[in-house]
């Protein structure tokens, strides 16, 4: 028999969630709760169905009085990573809850998933954009990214890896992607401190390392870290091990840069 709870978040909000137990399978879960397997699969970031444990907390999507699917915000999560999650646009998302560009997300915020997403695709990476299917196709830098070339790929400015392709980021997020190898080792451009490190939705693994200056760089994409929080890295400290990402199917590194909280240039960042 399914087993439905309400958890306490950190925020203190209610969530219904399912605790797995024997026997239980994704489409059992979904049917007890009548919830469409995709939804149910894709509010939990779950990619294989046959792998579910027992014990595992299952967020159970919810839908308001009008029948509007709403998702609880957890730890970790970004506008960006639920938009992508969903296959709709991060402009979508942010009208459906009238929510300004400067607004933080916080645990516990109840957002309404708009149906369809809206009539844009959602923008990712330079690599592609990602439709509402979840698919990725080839398309050019939109007219949201910097207007100046990308950068170049060798010679004349370092990377954290040896990028093949570098292209910049669509969309919200300023940033650049660099193609690399498989397993390739990610290194630091600078001496700081690591300040995060761990999974993030839609990035793999992460490792955010502060900066003097205010500055904050952020490497995503990793399948595995070689640094925890706390540590101190100096510039060619290795971060972790480039991974494939989940949509292009390639190694690709996600590389961000902040000056008091403000995205600058990646391919301009102090190297040290």
């Amino acid at each position: 028999m399914a087993l439905c709870i309400a958890v306490t978040m950190y925020t203190g909000a209610e969530e219904a969630v399912h605790i797995v137990q024997g026997g239980d399978t994704i489409y059992s879960i979904a049917r007890s709760y009548n919830i469409d397997i995709d939804t149910l699969m894709q509010a939990n970031g779950i990619t294989d169905p046959q792998k579910l444990p027992i014990g595992k907390r299952l967020t159970l999507p919810q839908t308001n009085a009008s029948g509007r699917m709403e998702y609880r915000v957890v730890k970790g999560d970004t506008l960006y990573s639920i938009a992508r999650r969903y296959g709709i646009t991060l402009e979508a998302l942010r009208r459906a809850n009238d929510l300004a560009d400067t607004y933080v997300l916080k645990e516990g915020d109840l957002l309404r998933i708009p149906d369809g997403g809206g009539d844009k695709p959602v923008t990712s990476s330079g690599t592609g954009t990602v439709t509402s299917s979840g698919t990725r196709t080839n398309t050019k830098t939109s007219s949201s990214s910097p207007p100046q070339a990308a950068p170049a790929k060798s010679g004349t400015i370092r990377w954290p890896v040896a990028a093949k392709e570098v292209t910049y980021m669509t969309g919200k997020l300023y940033g650049v992607v660099l193609i690399g190898e498989k397993s390739e080792a990610v290194r630091s451009l600078t001496q700081g401190t690591v300040v995060s490190a761990g999974p993030y939705r839609g990035f793999g693994r992460v490792v955010i390392v502060q900066v003097a200056g205010g500055y904050l760089y952020v490497y995503g994409g990793c399948e595995r870290l070689s640094v925890k929080e706390g540590d101190k890295v100096a510039s060619g400290t290795e971060l972790g091990k480039l991974g494939l990402d989940t949509i292009s199917k390639k190694p690709q590194l996600f590389f961000l840069v902040y000056q008091s909280s403000t995205p600058i240039d990646p391919a301009k960042a102090p190297r040290t």
